[in-house]
């Protein structure tokens, strides 16, 4: 295949984690060492919605130390979004709008960095291209906590995740295990719309009988509300106490989320532009149950979008991980790859070994890798070995950060230097 001279783009998009700014320093590196034949790299702001506007920045004017200090920076450093471009028939404007933004800046190659919808879209802009003939590399790299994307053993994210949410309870147990005698139940609410990965890794923090978390409840299993209460007060009967981690997604026997039951009108729940239902309160409303159908007092912590940015305590193998998906990307869109997203293949589990590889992007796209049940014990409130097994390389290592003088860390901030607009303002919808 013939070399593909011209610019790039790499985007992020939906809920940051801890180190999607490692994928797109990788992504950013490994461009900037082929400018023979990648002109110039361009930021989207904020995601394909930034392509859709024509905001893109010049991030081949940032210095290398502010590139390369985004290891160790949280949330998306280059903007993201949840936008949804449509359906690719309905919608052809925008989709239409994306490749003329390509063409006005002669862009060949598009990096997205995201989640299922975000892939859904990269694959969406794939298809378009070779039905138009505008020769364009589309690679997608993986991005999400919840660890629950198709056609990977894992994803770049979920390794810290776990990491941060287990030490907190961790930390959150011991503070039960001295204070039982007056708050003696505690419930933690962990992200995870409707695969129950993050509630699982918090199982790792459980070295001994006793220790937190003491329940574990994942949607992947159906939710009883009685045999919730049960399964508290036989805990508190034995220990004294009981520390108990949800995640949000959880769903009775008739399908209702948990967060939903507290509400007085489950229909006016808000919803992102994916359609997705705004999720959370699970914890609470727990807490409040048992409350009033024992005579326990109970507290819950809700520790939300601390979970999926805490650089300070992130992975360094998920960091590392991510890092290479961004390099494997360029070098693999620059070898005539298209349509594709990293991967992570487990080659070796002693001693662990992930290599990068390419799954098609079609296959990922709005797919749910769901927790699976042998990972849960019999009882469905506690992990097993396996699940030991498959998150704990995971979890290995911390990002080195960096301290400034005041004790508090360095973050990198991006000067975006501006890259002028070459169309007219998009008269469709995109906002």
């Amino acid at each position: 295949m013939s070399t593909l001279k011209g610019n790039a783009v790499v985007a992020q998009s939906g809920g940051p984690t801890a180190v999607i700014n490692s994928s797109a320093c990788g992504v950013i590196e490994e461009t900037l060492r082929q400018r023979e034949v990648i002109g110039n790299l361009y930021g989207a702001n904020n995601g394909i919605l930034g392509i859709v506007q024509e905001d893109l920045f010049d991030l081949g004017a940032e210095s290398a130390d502010a590139i390369a200090l985004l290891r160790a920076t949280p949330a998306s450093a280059i903007g993201s979004c949840r936008f949804k471009l449509g359906d690719l028939g309905k919608d052809h404007a925008n989709y239409d709008r994306v490749l003329a933004v390509f063409a006005a800046h002669n862009i060949r190659y598009f990096f997205y960095i995201g989640g299922n919808d975000s892939m859904d879209t990269a694959d969406k802009v794939n298809r378009l291209a070779t039905q138009q003939g505008y020769e364009l590399r589309v690679m997608g790299i993986a991005k999400t906590i919840d660890n629950d994307l198709k056609g990977t053993d894992h994803c770049p994210g979920y390794g810290s995740v776990a990491k941060y949410l287990a030490t907190c309870v961790m930390e959150a147990g011991r503070d039960t295990e001295a204070m039982y005698t007056v708050d003696p139940i505690t419930i933690t609410e962990a992200m995870g719309r409707t695969t129950g990965w993050i509630a699982a890794a918090t199982g790792l923090a459980k070295r001994a009988p006793g220790e937190a978390p003491n329940l574990i409840y994942v949607p992947e299993i159906t939710f009883d509300m009685d045999r919730f209460v049960a399964d508290v007060l036989d805990v508190h009967r034995r220990l004294g106490r009981c520390f108990v981690v949800v995640s949000e997604g959880v769903k009775n026997a008739a399908g209702k989320y948990i967060s939903d039951l507290a509400k007085a009108d489950p229909a006016k729940t808000k919803k992102d532009m994916f359609g997705h239902q705004q999720l959370g309160g699970g914890a609470s409303y727990l807490a409040e149950v048992v409350m009033a159908k024992t005579d326990l007092k109970a507290r819950y912590n809700k520790l939300d979008t601390c979970q999926r940015n805490a650089i300070h305590f992130a992975s360094k193998t998920d960091s590392d991980e991510a890092y290479r998906s961004g390099q494997e990307a360029v070098r693999q869109a620059l070898a005539g790859t298209t349509g594709q997203m990293v991967n992570l293949v487990r080659v070796s589990q002693r001693p662990y070994r992930c290599e990068p590889g390419l799954v098609e992007l079609s296959e990922v796209a709005n797919g749910v890798h769901a927790l699976p049940r042998e990972f849960m014990d019999d009882a469905g409130t506690g992990i097993t070995d396996a699940m030991r097994d498959y998150a704990g390389p995971l979890i290995q290592g911390e990002v080195p950060i960096r301290i400034a003088p005041d004790g508090l860390p360095v973050f990198t901030r991006l000067q975006r230097k501006p890259i002028a607009r070459r169309l007219p303002a998009f008269a469709g919808k995109h906002a």
